[in-house]
C-alpha cells in the first residue's frame, strides 16, 4: 500500500468501459455482436491528437499498466516502471492508451460475459480470437477516441506482437512501433509449452468443459500448474539461482512430499494467486492467440513481405536470457525489416532476469527506451508545429 503516490506516478486512476454496437467479425470465422473494451488512460491528448501513445499487454496482462486504484493498493499497474511522468512513456508529453484485450477477463467481453444472442454466460462459447482482432478492435478504440495515427504502438512479448501487427494492417495509423520481446511467431518449442499448461486446465476435475461457473467453482489446480510451467520459462536459469539457488524452506528435508525448497514455495504461491485472479476460458483463448500468431502466413510464409506493408520507423529490443522469445527471435524480424527497407533500431539488452526482462527498469533497458521516446516525442512536436502553421 502506498502511503504517498510518488511523484513520477500517474497517480489514482479510473479504468473506463467503452461499448460498441458494431458486429466484429473475426478471423475464425464467427461475429461477435457486439462487445466492450475496459481501458485506462494516462496524460493528455493533444490538440491534434498526434501524441496518442497504445501500449498492449501480454499473455495475462490487463488495462491496468501504471498508477493506482486507490491508496490500498499494495502495488501499482502492471508496467509502472515504464508508465508515468519522467519515464520512457512520459504522461506530461504522451496520451497513453492502455486496454483489456477482447477475450480477457479483467472487463472486456470475454468468456464471462453474457452472450447477447442467449442471455448466457459465452464461457467456452465464446469466439476464438487472434492478434488480428485485436488490432481490428483497438482501431476502432482508436476512432472513438479520436486518434487516427498512433504516436507509437508499444508492447512486450504478446504485446509487441500486436505492435508489429499494428504495422502490417494498419500502416497509416502509427508512426512508430516498438516490439520488445517478441517474435514473429512461436517456436515449436513454445507451442508444446502452451500445450502442457492448456492440458493443465482441462484435464482438471473442476473443468468442466469450460462451464465451470455454472458449477460455481474453477479449475483450480490446473490453473495453477499452468501459471507454474509458464513462470518458469518466463525466468532465467541465472535468475532463479539467485534467487532461489537451493534454499531450504526449513533448513533441513522435510523427507515428504511438501515443498522443502524455497523455489517449490514460490511456485505454488504464483499458482495459488493466479488461481484467483485470471480465467480458465480465457488463458486457453491467449495462449492459442500466441500460438497462431504468424503474420507471414498471408504473405506466402514470406516474413520480409509481410513487413513490407509497414511505413512506420521500428524499435525491436531483446534480452540476452530470454529463452522464451530469444534475441535470436528478434533478429529475424530486424533482418526482415532490413531487407525490407524499413528504418529499424536494435538493442540486445544484457539482463540475467530472462524474459520478465522487459516489464524491469533495467538502466541500460530504460537509456534507450528514453532516448527512442524522445524520438518519438520530437516527431509529435513536428506534426504538431505543422497543424499549427497550417
Amino acid at each position: 500500500m502506498p502511503k504517498t503516490i510518488p511523484e513520477d506516478s500517474v497517480g489514482l486512476v479510473e479504468p473506463q468501459t467503452l461499448h460498441f454496437a458494431k458486429p466484429l467479425p473475426l478471423v475464425c470465422g464467427r461475429t461477435l455482436p457486439s462487445y466492450d473494451l475496459i481501458i485506462e488512460t494516462y496524460g493528455e491528448l493533444n490538440e491534434s491528437a498526434s501524441n496518442g501513445i497504445l501500449i498492449c499487454h501480454a499473455l495475462s496482462g490487463h488495462h491496468h499498466v501504471a498508477g493506482y486504484h486507490s491508496m490500498d493498493d499494495r502495488k501499482p499497474g502492471w508496467w509502472d516502471s515504464a508508465v508515468g511522468p519522467g519515464k520512457p512513456i512520459d504522461t506530461d508529453r504522451f496520451f497513453v492508451v492502455a486496454l483489456n484485450n477482447l477475450g480477457g477477463c479483467h472487463g472486456s467481453t470475454g468468456p464471462n460475459s453474457t452472450n447477447p444472442e442467449t442471455g448466457e454466460l459465452y464461457g467456452p462459447d465464446f469466439p476464438m480470437v487472434t492478434a488480428k482482432d485485436w488490432v481490428v478492435s483497438q482501431a476502432r478504440l482508436a476512432d472513438r477516441l479520436g486518434i487516427q495515427c498512433w504516436a507509437a504502438v508499444i508492447g512486450g512479448s504478446l504485446g509487441g506482437m500486436q505492435a508489429m501487427q499494428w504495422a502490417i494492417d494498419f500502416p497509416d495509423r502509427l508512426k512508430h512501433s516498438l516490439v520488445i520481446a517478441a517474435a514473429p511467431k512461436l517456436s515449436a518449442q513454445n507451442i508444446a509449452f502452451n500445450e502442457v499448461a492448456r492440458q493443465a486446465i482441462s484435464k482438471d476435475p473442476g473443468f468442466h468443459q469450460g462451464r465451470y461457473r455454472e458449477q460455481e467453482t474453477i479449475p483450480k489446480r490446473g490453473l495453477m500448474l499452468a501459471r507454474m510451467v509458464g513462470h518458469i520459462t518466463y525466468l532465467s536459469d541465472d535468475s532463479m539461482a539467485d534467487k532461489f539457488g537451493r534454499d531450504l524452506r526449513k533448513g533441513k528435508f522435510s523427507y515428504d512430499f511438501d515443498a522443502d525448497f524455497e523455489v517449490e514455495s514460490y511456485l505454488r504461491y504464483q499458482g495459488e494467486t493466479f488461481s484467483e485472479t485470471f480465467d480458465a476460458n480465457t488463458y486457453l483463448l491467449m495462449t492459442k492467440a500466441l500460438d497462431y500468431y504468424d503474420p507471414a502466413a498471408d504473405y506466402d510464409d514470406d516474413l520480409v513481405a509481410a513487413l513490407s506493408q509497414a511505413t512506420c520507423q521500428f524499435l525491436v529490443v531483446s534480452f540476452t536470457t530470454d529463452w522464451r522469445f530469444s534475441p535470436q527471435r528478434s533478429r529475424e524480424i530486424v533482418d526482415a525489416l532490413i531487407a525490407a527497407g524499413k528504418s529499424v533500431n536494435y538493442a540486445e539488452i544484457e539482463a540475467a532476469q530472462g524474459h520478465d526482462a522487459f516489464l524491469i527498469p533495467i538502466p541500460r533497458y530504460m537509456e534507450i527506451f528514453n532516448a527512442y521516446m524522445d524520438r518519438v516525442s520530437s516527431s509529435v512536436e513536428k506534426s504538431e508545429e505543422v497543424t499549427n502553421a497550417s
